[in-house]
């Protein structure tokens, strides 16, 4: 059957609120973490990590949070042709926290939510054709709406010789037998509940619960029996989920045992929190058995989502990418507290991060000090620096034109109205955190001692560094600056925001070939893991071959470096921009002065007005984007005829 998608799901889509602070209660948390949610939601996002081609179908509100599913999937690669906007309803939201090891409180908000809302018509029969298989997940049999959607998809997918799965995913409260107070509650008894499953068991190849979900769609608490009623009305595979023993699957008649049900390997590790776990075994699982693995294959990757998950905060945000779950089996368990293993952590989130920026064109005028000195020449006051920043602003959306491989530096001091206007615009946007030309390194005051202001900071905004860095610095020097750095390093981390490391050492001492290259391998021996690397232009082919070379030594999955200017002449970045955009690391430039540079010198003295000023910048900035991508073209054909530089 040729489909476009491996699996498609169908159910609830939230908005979870995890509480940030562990070990309390949720009355307590004073802050919250906002990701995607809703089991199915989780599972197609989860399973797009690791390869296949998922989509789901659920309904979001038209609001904020709508409108944050959807753009969160469309960023995990999911396929949201299935996820309608309800303008009536609200998205529903989820709050949840980490009490203990034991205890994991959570509230529905979900009274006439969007995704309760979904019905038959929503039910495209082009699009059920178009996948493999479709998972639905248990609430949505729960009221007659949603089940008749479920039942045509379960029907079209059968039609059309899809595989079915269910994951019986129960939460008693929200089938109405069990109250708002008690979302924690995975077991209610209930005859009602069960014969509905028991209704539809016969229509999948594939059924997952844990024990306790099975009771409820086999009506016993003795699993064994549980197992044997599911069997009468389902031929399908079952999946019984065992908490730390792992998981059992049983294609037949159901043994004396779960013991002997094919099993597949464990990883025995710390638990820190449950919530989100199955639905990153069901990805896992969904990986194996889609892609034609044996059980046991399967299940080992079922065991190891499940395990990144109880291991992290979050679900979605807690689930492997393929390649990580690759480095995890062959490294094993370094620790059993995954989170806290620093290697395994860089690779979840490196491999894990959003948005293609293989080319970077970035217009910088993050500028404090020089923009200031220029409006002293000029006699203004220094809150015009702010309005010619929107100016700035303008030009980069203009030569931009809404494609992808641009971006912009900018400050949230003066440029604060700029710095917030470019949310949401689809630039690349990096803000500066080091107090300007400060050596040693001392960052901007509204960060705070602890780095803690980085929590305001919105979650596009690439945290960036100038440090004035050399290898023959005082051992004093190199202490305080790596400090510092480091220290930013771990709080933009905390705070999910990338990292950009600028480094000129031609400004504090004598440069060579290998002097980048010697920085650079410092600060990763330091643990300091930057997103990406902002680079003087180097003079010569061995100097950016040593730099790239210290970069691939350390991170295999780094994003990559930008050729800063240094209010260099076009001349002289064409001249540099030949030399770097051989290297395939080299993404592009984030140059400043030589764009913005004449224009805010006459916009400032009153010479020219705001159109001409734009206008000015936008040709410039063209210019230096015509020459990086001549520059990388040249390059590619260079390597095409087996000439290449890098």
């Amino acid at each position: 059957m040729m489909t476009s998608l491996d699996l498609i799901t169908i159910g609830r889509s939230s908005v979870d609120l995890y509480g940030a602070q562990v070990g309390g209660r949720l009355e307590d948390m004073n802050s919250f973490n906002k990701y995607i949610g809703g089991s199915p939601t989780n599972i197609a996002a989860g399973a797009a990590r690791l390869g296949l081609k998922s989509a789901v179908i659920t309904r979001v509100g038209d609001e904020h949070m709508g409108r944050f599913i959807r753009e969160q999937l469309v960023r995990e690669g999911v396929d949201v042709r299935g996820v309608k906007t309800d303008p009536e309803r609200l998205t529903a939201l989820v709050l949840l926290g980490i009490r203990d090891e034991n205890q994991f409180p959570l509230i529905f908000y979900r009274e006439n939510c969007a995704d309760m809302a979904l019905c038959e018509d929503d039910i495209d029969p082009a699009f059920i054709a178009d996948s493999r298989c479709v998972t639905v997940t248990g609430t949505h049999l729960s009221h007659p709406r949603t089940e008749a959607a479920v039942m045509k998809a379960l029907r079209l997918a059968r039609e059309n010789g899809a595989k079915t799965a269910l994951d019986i995913d129960y939460r008693p409260n929200l089938w109405g037998v069990a109250g708002h107070g008690d979302g924690e509650s995975r077991f209610v008894e209930s005859a009602k509940v069960t014969a509905k499953l028991q209704s539809t068991l016969h229509l999948f190849d594939l059924i997952v619960g844990t024990e306790e979900e099975f009771h409820i769609a086999g009506g016993s608490t003795d699993t064994l029996e549980a197992l044997r009623a599911v069997r009468k009305v389902s031929k399908a595979a079952l999946v019984c989920k065992r908490g730390p023993m792992g998981a059992a699957v049983f294609e037949g008649e159901i043994p004396d045992s779960l013991d002997k049900g094919q099993t597949g390997p464990g990883f025995p590790i710390e638990v820190f929190n449950v919530l989100g776990a199955g639905d990153g075994f069901m990805a896992g699982l969904l990986k194996g058995w889609l892609t034609g693995e044996d059980w046991p294959t399967a299940l080992k990757y079922a065991n190891a989502c499940g395990a990144f998950a109880v291991s992290r905060h979050g679900c979605t945000p807690a689930y492997p990418s393929w390649e990580e779950l690759q480095y995890f089996f062959r490294t094993g368990i370094k620790n059993k507290a995954l989170r806290k293993d620093a290697a395994l952590e860089q690779v979840h989130w490196s491999t894990n991060r959003k948005g293609d920026w293989s080319t970077m064109r970035v217009f910088a005028f993050d500028h404090r000090m020089q923009l200031e000195a220029m409006a002293e020449e000029a006699g203004v006051p220094t809150d015009r620096i702010g309005a010619f920043k929107k100016l700035c602003l303008q030009a980069a959306t203009a030569v931009a034109g809404g494609q992808g491989g641009y971006g912009i530096l900018c400050d949230g001091r003066l440029g604060k109205e700029a710095l917030y206007a470019a949310a949401g615009t689809g630039l690349w946007i990096g803000r500066p955190a080091e107090w300007p030309g400060s050596r040693p390194l001392t960052l901007e005051p509204e960060l705070g001692l602890d780095c803690g202001g980085l929590g305001e900071w919105a979650a596009e905004h690439v945290v960036k560094v100038l440090c004035f860095y050399h290898p023959d610095d005082t051992v004093e020097m190199k202490e305080r600056q790596e400090e510092t750095v480091k220290r930013l390093f771990e709080a933009a981390r905390r705070n999910r925001l990338e990292f950009l490391l600028e480094v000129i050492p031609s400004k504090v001492g004598p440069v060579d070939d290998e002097t980048t290259a010697a920085i650079i391998d410092r600060f990763y021996e330091i643990g300091v893991y930057p997103d990406w690397w902002k680079l003087e232009p180097m003079k010569t082919k061995a100097a950016w071959a040593n730099a790239c070379a210290a970069v691939e030594r350390h991170d295999a999955y780094t994003r990559g470096i930008v050729v800063l200017g240094l209010d260099a002449s076009q001349a002289e970045l064409e001249e540099s921009f030949v030399l770097a955009a051989g290297f395939d690391l080299v993404k592009g430039f984030a140059v400043g002065r030589t764009i913005f540079g004449e224009a805010a010198r006459q916009w400032l003295s009153g010479q020219i007005d705001d159109a001409a000023a734009v206008e000015d910048m936008v040709a410039r900035y063209k210019s230096l984007c015509a020459v990086w991508d001549g520059a990388r073209a040249k390059a590619a054909a260079v390597k095409g005829t087996g000439g290449g530089m890098a």
